[in-house]
């Protein structure tokens, strides 16, 4: 068992931090967390004062009570003279009982009010063994700081589930406190005593079936004298002869002929080799009337199975024999109702029973197997059908993690085996993720289940709303089921809605069930059963059913919102954090499409994609993956494509990007694991890619990212060949680029994997998809993306999708204009000329006297400060774009100059004269680029 309590601090945190808002550490047990989050949404409070409500008058001779009492008994027995406490409670939390090991508990216990009359729900005290147990409706454990309240940090609480062994239905909790520490074997012995509770509840059903055995057997035996009293036990099967399989098999048959109206019998093939012969007798009253039925089953092996034969008033015969079979050997454990096996029974046996003398040698092996009313086999059935319908629940619903598919799988599960048709209405709020605030009508139809054609109710999706005398509304209102069994014994129904009730009673239907969704003190919505024509009408069992299977449906429902919440959430962050409106570039046409995973499959994740506007008229196109989905997924995503935009502006190459990239991703790796309870570890992909539509040629490079796929202008398409990096945050490998020439035409298509893969097909697949979608050079970026999203992903793909096509331009030599300029002094003077001239063969007067004023200090600075050829370029673009490239690879700095310096204003008079300007660096030095307005008057600088 973990140290709970040495944990205390570490679990307290975890509290803080759902109360902040945060996620608990991961340490932290799941089903604690779950219950905490339920807690904040009724509004607990860890540090108030316990005061749950009290109900003076208790029922202690109610089923439960009188059965837990000498099972709790024997627990108290047990930790007599430990700090341990002993607690029974019904199944709406009212403690019915509570008793301590050792008197100096009591008092802290009356401290946290641990005494019969209040009431220990969630909504009352937070988490905690019994409350907890309820409403997870399974055996709990609570220790220390992880109940909600801080009154309760010094207890440990357990708590285990009593349920109806027939129904199923939740009765209520027996549960363990301890004080400062943890009794041994709390677990084990609760579930234990819970068991034993539920047995004695099942023998409350068996005290008319006595007076049946009691009966049978005087008739079996031919006595007048009443048989003595005999214990049921179990234990009493002779296990030699059958597996544990072999009694439960015989025991559902037996309950199978107990509900016929008639003396039957039933052959059974069992393990080992064995055939059993099950025979249904009537048991006849004092009066001569059937009053029960009493199962006989006779063991032989397959070999014999041709000797047995059925007769006609239903008794088995053998022809060897001539005579139909008699009790022989004892009993075996009824089915529904044990039969006896105690000392008492044995002496009774041995006195009626035939000698050893009398029976003939081959005779089977023969045991009265049950006897009872045929209303028990009936309801044993009908038992095992509803725990067959809530096991089936239990593993159907909720499985998506969907609100509006969980109401459709409970239309599909209800229908036809509990209810002819079912209606599922939730909150608008709810389909939507949202808290429901406001619980109030119209609400909308999410699911609709019909076991005939054209059902008689508004269609799925429709708003609905009810008359206020409607089974519907009441229940929504009060958050109680409501039983109809005759909807024509409502008449302030039909007349507040006749046209809708008179259709509904038209088309045959005449009982409903209406059950509000009800979790964790909120209601979400409400389902309505319906049964019609030859099926009955619905009774108090089918209500405890259906509010039994609406508590887990609500609990399935309320998860899905929640999922949906949170995914919603992420989802809006990333859309946040991914590129709105793609920034005004002349270097390529792009488009792009961003798929988020199916809620199902995770909801959003990490994929990001970029357009970034380089110096010198070039444009960067980026696409990501970050590994995983969900708001940590996305907040990294954020965080990485905010690094490449800053790295972007420093014009490194693309595999020196990368580099800077995977020394991010690895300090935040080490951020996480530093952080209390540690981290997910962050795993991403990247390809950056930088084009220039003046050289037509684009340097790329990748990590751990698919390649790029180019589209030639003559239709050809094939995947780039980059060099394959590492995914970012491995550290220690270099990342090596690759150019690609890209003539004017050609479309450059960046993806990330969740394009092309699919659980049905490999990637090679995908890919082959993909150049198939893109064998279309006449088509737009937009279209391109449209044709590929058609062929691509497959349906089960499970992760997002991010698509980015760039169609290239070219960058004219009509737009461009470069000259080599001599280190002198004198060549400042040429340059200078001949831009205005080259300016005014553009019509780009208006520009003359500021591109004098920018290459006049960017050329003198590399005259005088740098070395290797000088090379100045004008290009038209957006923008007019002065560049000046020398073979240095110092940078100039902007400075204030002092009022004496002689220097220093040169870089000042560019910042203030161009919109932009900066440095790049290349393999033979740098270029110093600037940016101005084509046409000033509609862009006033500062110096305006």
């Amino acid at each position: 068992m973990p140290d709970f309590w040495g944990d205390r601090d570490r679990i307290v945190r975890s509290r803080e931090r759902i109360l902040s808002g945060e996620p608990a550490l991961s340490s932290l047990r799941v089903p604690i967390v779950n219950s905490w989050h339920r807690c904040q949404s009724m509004g607990v409070s860890p540090d108030a004062a316990l005061a749950p409500p009290y109900q003076p008058q208790l029922d202690l001779t109610g089923r439960l009570p009188r059965a837990a009492a000498p099972v709790l008994e024997q627990v108290e027995s047990q930790v007599a003279g430990a700090r341990v406490g002993v607690i029974l409670a019904d199944r709406d939390g009212v403690i019915l009982r509570c008793r301590a090991g050792e008197r100096a508990l009591y008092k802290h216990l009356d401290a946290v009010c641990l005494a019969p009359g209040f009431t220990y729900r969630e909504e009352y005290v937070g988490t905690n063994g019994i409350g907890t147990t309820l409403e997870e409706r399974r055996a709990f454990q609570v220790f220390g700081a992880e109940h909600w309240v801080d009154r309760l940090h010094p207890f440990a609480t357990v708590g285990a589930a009593v349920r109806d062994p027939l129904s199923g239905h939740l009765e209520g909790a027996i549960g363990l406190v301890a004080w400062c520490a943890e009794y041994p074997a709390m677990t084990a012995t609760l579930a234990e005593a819970a068991e034993a509770v539920e047995q004695q509840l099942l023998e409350q059903y068996t005290e008319r079936e006595r007076s049946l055995l009691q009966r049978f057997l005087r008739a079996q035996n031919g006595e007048r004298a009443a048989v003595p009293d005999v214990e049921l036990d179990l234990a009493a099967a002779d296990r030699g002869a059958l597996t544990e399989n072999d009694i439960i098999l015989l025991r559902e048959k037996a309950a199978e002929l107990m509900s016929t109206a008639r003396a039957t019998v039933e052959r059974v093939p069992l393990s080992r080799g064995q055939l059993a012969t099950l025979v249904c007798l009537p048991v006849s009253g004092p009066q001569g009337a059937d009053e029960g039925v009493a199962v006989k089953v006779s063991l032989s092996t397959e070999a014999a199975q041709g000797r047995t034969t059925a007769t006609a008033d239903g008794t088995g015969q053998s022809p060897a024999q001539g005579a139909p079979p008699g009790p022989r050997d004892g009993p075996l454990p009824a089915a529904g109702v044990p039969v006896p096996g105690g000392r008492e029974w044995e002496q009774e046996r041995h006195r009626t029973a035939p000698t050893a003398a009398a029976a003939p040698a081959q005779a089977p092996r023969e045991w009265l197997l049950s006897v009872g009313h045929r209303d028990m086999g009936r309801l044993a059935l009908a038992a095992r059908e509803r725990l067959a319908l809530l096991y089936d629940a239990g593993v159907w619903i909720g499985t998506a993690l969907d609100v509006t598919r969980t109401a459709e799988q409970l239309a599909e599960l209800v229908v036809p085996r509990f209810a002819d048709f079912v209606t599922v209405d939730l909150l608008e709020a709810v389909l939507g993720g949202d808290d429901p605030i406001f619980a109030d009508l119209p609400l909308h139809r999410a699911a609709l289940g019909s076991r005939y054609t054209d059902p008689p109710f508004d269609p799925v999706g429709a708003r609905v709303s009810f008359a206020s005398s409607a089974p519907q509304a009441r229940a929504f209102a009060d958050g109680e089921a409501v039983l109809e069994p005759d909807l024509r014994a409502v008449p302030e129904w039909r007349s507040q809605d006749p046209d809708r009730v008179g259709r509904i009673l038209r088309y045959g239907i005449h009982s409903l069930i209406a059950v509000p969704l009800r979790t964790r003190g909120v209601v979400l919505g409400l389902a309505s059963f319906y049964r019609s024509q030859e099926s009955g009408a619905f009774d108090e069992d089918d209500l405890h059913l259906a509010e039994e299977l609406m508590a887990r449906v609500a609990i399935c429902v309320d998860n899905a919102r929640r999922f949906t919440r949170e995914q919603t959430i992420a989802l809006s962050l990333q859309r946040s954090l991914l590129p709105g409106v793609l920034p005004e570039q002349t270097a390529a046409e792009v488009a792009h499409r961003y798929l988020p995973a199916e809620i199902g499959m995770g909801g959003a994740g990490g994929d990001w994609f970029d357009v970034i506007p380089l110096s010198g008229a070039r444009v960067a196109l980026v696409v990501g993956d970050v590994v995983g989905h969900g708001m940590h997924a996305a907040v990294t995503m954020g965080r990485l494509r905010t690094a490449v935009h800053n790295f972007a502006a420093l014009d490194l190459t693309p595999d020196e990007l990368l580099g800077r990239l995977d020394d991010l991703v690895m300090t935040i790796d080490r951020e996480e694991s530093a952080r209390p309870g540690g981290g997910d570890v962050v795993g991403a992909t990247c390809l950056y890619a930088v084009y220039d539509p003046v050289s037509q040629r684009c340097a790329a490079a990748r990590a751990g990212h698919p390649p790029p796929a180019v589209v030639r202008p003559d239709g050809s398409v094939y995947l780039a060949e980059l060099p394959g990096g590492p995914p970012l945050g491995l550290g220690g490998f270099p990342f090596e680029a690759a150019e690609l020439h890209l003539p004017e035409g050609s479309q450059l298509v960046l993806f990330t994997d969740g394009l092309i893969e699919d659980r049905d097909w490999d990637v090679d697949f995908g890919l082959e998809q993909l150049r198939r979608a893109l064998a279309h050079p006449d088509r737009s970026p937009e279209q391109t993306c449209e044709a590929v999203l058609r062929a691509l992903p497959g349906a089960r793909s499970s992760d997002d999708v991010t698509l980015l096509v760039a169609r290239t331009r070219a960058l004219g030599a009509e737009h461009t204009a470069s000259w080599d300029v001599p280190s002198t002094p004198e060549t400042v003077r040429d340059v200078r000329a001949a831009a205005v001239r080259q300016l005014a063969e553009w019509g780009l007067d208006d520009c003359s006297f500021t591109t004098e004023l920018l290459l006049s200090e960017l050329v003198t600075n590399a005259v005088r400060h740098a070395h290797g050829p000088i090379q100045v370029r004008l290009l038209r673009d957006r923008a007019l774009i002065c560049e000046v490239t020398d073979g240095s690879s110092t940078s100039p700095h902007l400075r204030h100059a002092a009022a004496t310096d002689e220097g220093g204003r040169g870089l000042f008079l560019v910042a203030q004269l161009a919109q932009r300007w900066g440095t790049r660096y290349t393999h033979e030095g740098k270029v110093i680029w600037t940016e101005q307005p084509l046409h000033p008057a509609d862009a006033a600088g500062p110096l305006a």
